[in-house]
């Protein structure tokens, strides 16, 4: 079997879990015999273009013609038999779907995020979560809001864009929805049950910590949505050193509040924007990992780097958190009180839940197991009048 793996990479200086499964599923599918063509392109790419090129970029997410053109040229000396799309913006755009069927190729795609319908992709704005462009021909809030990079002639473009290819998406031939949230956002937009599938990411399995943990860890881009201001929120309310430590690690917006807290807690250490190999390392040194997004957060990594590596979670009740978290940990509502109590509970309850978190990841979100079901997704899709 041959899949195109298309994908626009997220900028390196924004940590990206969708990079990451990106990157673990080529290798995945690789791993299992498939003959994988990476179609890639990258945000990093935009400070290399010519002032010719950077003119045009907000016509990119539109149509982009040298995607087209390359992909076009894959698809006609490779001819493989499926296309695997994940993040089309900005220099990929939607249109390889239909660059794909002018070629009698089907598509299948990754829903990461609520783009089809949301500008930035997070239904969330201003601290809260927002919903005003759901079912929308044109998504004019989001224009009105600014809602995309804080400008409202980018929000413009990429409203247009949006208006533009909500027939396009209607031709997907098949969606992989990361949890039941997405495939009710999938459906609300007007796909029919049929042509989703509920397929978690998984990835590498690194190993259940051989020590036992302290305390908790935080890690996440530093950004409103991801819940930084929260989970301090939360702690303030704790007597210092009451609960083991709690190291953050991310960069973003919000990096001083993260500075403040460390000096002004001995409990609280920061330590910046590192690596995937140390995020697994301080997994394995906490009791606990939280993730505490406010908005519909669709899949966060780290929760599924924490189950790997056998340690239980504390998320909030948005998006797919629970779904993630299933039995292993504890789920509370994104305000400060509730999340204060299931520190507490969390910190009680930690190593007991271990063994459970270990093999919650064994049995959901290991790569053979998911691996076979998108084998069996893609053998659907081609067999498929």
């Amino acid at each position: 079997m041959k899949v195109v793996v298309a994908h626009n990479r997220y900028a390196s200086g924004q940590p990206s879990g969708e990079n990451v499964i990106v990157d673990a599923e080529i290798a995945q599918l690789t791993g299992a015999g498939v003959t994988v063509l990476p179609f890639l392109r990258s945000s990093d790419e935009i400070g290399t273009f010519s002032t010719a090129q950077k003119v045009l970029l907000p016509l990119s997410p539109v149509r982009n013609g040298a995607s087209q053109r390359a992909l076009a040229d894959l698809l006609k000396s490779e001819k493989p038999d499926i296309i695997h799309l994940h993040n089309p913006y900005p220099l990929i755009s939607p249109w390889v779907i239909r660059t794909a069927h002018a070629h009698r190729v089907p598509v299948v795609h990754t829903v990461h995020n609520y783009r089809q319908v949301c500008a930035p992709g997070l239904y969330f704005r201003d601290g809260q979560i927002c919903t005003e462009c759901r079912g929308k021909a044109f998504p004019l809030p989001a224009v009105r809001h600014a809602c995309y990079r804080d400008s409202k002639a980018q929000s413009a473009v990429m409203a247009a864009t949006l208006a533009y290819h909500r027939g396009t998406w209607k031709h997907v031939d098949h969606f992989i929805a990361l949890t039941d949230r997405i495939a009710e956002h999938l459906m609300d937009f007007g796909i029919p049950q049929a042509r989703i599938t509920v397929k978690p990411n998984g990835i590498p399995d690194a190993g259940a910590a051989q020590q036992s943990g302290e305390g908790f860890l935080y890690a996440a881009r530093l950004s409103p949505e991801k819940g930084l201001a929260l989970v301090l929120d939360a702690w303030e309310r704790h007597p210092d050193g009451a609960l083991g430590p709690l190291r953050i690690i991310g960069d973003g917006p919000l990096r001083q509040l993260a500075v403040d807290a460390a000096a002004r807690r001995g409990d609280v250490t920061y330590l910046g924007a590192v690596d995937n190999s140390a995020v697994r390392a301080e997994i394995g040194r906490a009791a606990c990992v939280i993730a505490a997004s406010t908005w519909h957060d669709v899949l966060p990594t780290i929760i599924l780097e924490a189950l790997s590596g056998g340690r239980p979670v504390l998320v909030t009740d948005r998006g797919g958190m629970p779904y993630l978290a299933g039995d292993a940990g504890w789920v509370v509502q994104p305000d400060a009180a509730a999340l204060a109590d299931g520190l507490r509970a969390a910190h009680a309850g930690a190593a007991e839940l271990a063994p459970v978190a270990r093999r919650r990841y064994q049995e959901h979100f290991s790569p053979d197991v998911l691996t076979q079901r998108l084998l069996a997704i893609y053998a659907s899709v081609i067999s498929s009048p």
